[in-house]
């Protein structure tokens, strides 16, 4: 993989770290009886989890396959 790539694929994964902590957070907030904003709270955490989940994807696609062997075209 190109630096310049690799570099990209490190920063999304930094990215997703963050994205999973505030995942977190929204997640006590929602499982919080007394916060009057659970509901949202919960929406919210959904969103930021599948947010989550598509920079992984592009991390990983960034990195390329296992075993550092080329794509097929």
């Amino acid at each position: 993989m190109s630096d310049d790539l690799d570099e990209l694929a490190t920063e999304l994964r930094t990215l997703a770290e963050q994205l999973a902590d505030r995942a977190i957070d929204r997640l006590r907030r929602a499982t919080d009886p007394e916060d009057p904003g659970a509901e949202a709270a919960a929406a919210e955490e959904r969103r930021i989890t599948r947010a989550r989940r598509a920079v992984e994807k592009a991390a990983a696609l960034l990195a390329g396959p296992p075993g550092g062997e080329p794509d097929s075209p």
